[in-house]
């Protein structure tokens, strides 16, 4: 992996760990519907200033607007708002973990949508991380039970499982930056039903929540995207993927040190489970792909 790329993703692995408990932060002081808001209002705004300072298109082709508006509605509404819900009683490190599911369900929604094959071991891999998953979710607290709240979680794995299944229909004829960009601003508008009594929630923050969402919105979302673009564009998929693993690693350290919080035992279990799985599908989705494209050849053809 070239120099600047590994760096890339050592920043993006950063910044989105580190996006779980500066969520946390800001929910305290601004509750779900209005941190999602401002954060994604300080995020189109980067992702503008971004795009002039990149010479990219500022609009999507009108054909385009309905396939940005679902994207936008599965990967930034929907993903964000139920990440944030469910962060009001689930830990910050056990949300990371929920989430790094995402790949497995997305190998599903695959060979569902786009009738990707899907081998045994791919499906037993993707079991191998929801049971992963339910042990996260029963073992994050003092008692032993499942928060119901972890379902917000688990509709934000599926809403951008969703997203970067449909969203290949779109890359081919947009530069990733702009497809990002667009995505973002596309997200957005659905939230701006959140704007009613944002101004007073903003007047009585507390700064920490308030420098906590201009935070994610700049760096997790706008930066750590651009940085993951370009990495995208500069390494294999393979690779790019392998490196994400830790994210969840730096989310728990940050948990850590920014709010106190421990993992329990069977929390670290329930994710090493989980992370294992999307390990085997990953492999099993490679080595399909990889089958048909290497066929015998004739003697002599080069």
């Amino acid at each position: 992996m070239p120099a600047l790329a590994y760096g890339a993703l050592l920043g993006v692995v950063v910044l989105w760990g580190s996006a779980f408990p500066v969520i946390k932060i800001g929910l305290d002081g601004l509750g779900v519907a209005h941190l999602t808001l401002l954060r994604h209002l300080v995020a189109s705004l980067a992702f503008l200033a971004f795009l002039i300072a990149a010479g990219g298109r500022l609009r999507p082709r009108a054909a385009d607007l309905p396939t940005f508006a679902l994207l936008g509605f599965l990967g930034i509404f929907v993903y964000h708002t139920a990440l944030n819900a469910g962060e009001l009683r689930v830990s910050a490190g056990a949300t990371s973990l929920i989430i790094a599911s995402a790949p497995a369900l997305t190998a599903v929604f695959a060979a569902w949508l786009l009738r990707e094959r899907m081998s045994r071991r791919a499906w037993a891999g993707s079991v191998t991380s929801f049971l992963g998953v339910a042990l996260i979710a029963l073992g994050d607290g003092e008692a032993l039970r499942f928060d119901p709240f972890a379902g917000f979680l688990v509709l934000a794995a599926v809403g951008t499982s969703l997203y970067f299944v449909l969203q290949q229909r779109i890359l081919a004829r947009y530069r990733p930056l702009e497809t990002t960009a667009f995505v973002t601003w596309a997200g957005t508008v659905p939230m701006l039903a959140f704007l009613p009594g944002l101004p007073a929630t903003l007047a009585g923050a507390p700064t920490d929540a308030l420098i906590g969402a201009v935070y994610i919105g700049v760096f997790p979302s706008a930066v750590a995207y651009t940085l993951f673009t370009f990495a995208q564009s500069r390494a294999p998929v393979t690779r790019v993927a392998t490196m994400l693993y830790g994210v969840p690693v730096v989310a728990l350290t940050a948990s850590w040190a920014l709010l106190g919080e421990v993992p329990t035992p069977l929390t670290l279990v329930g994710g090493a489970i989980a992370i294992a799985g999307i390990v085997v599908v990953q492999r099993a989705r490679r080595a399909a792909r990889a089958a048909p494209a290497a066929p015998a050849r004739p003697e002599g053809v080069r």
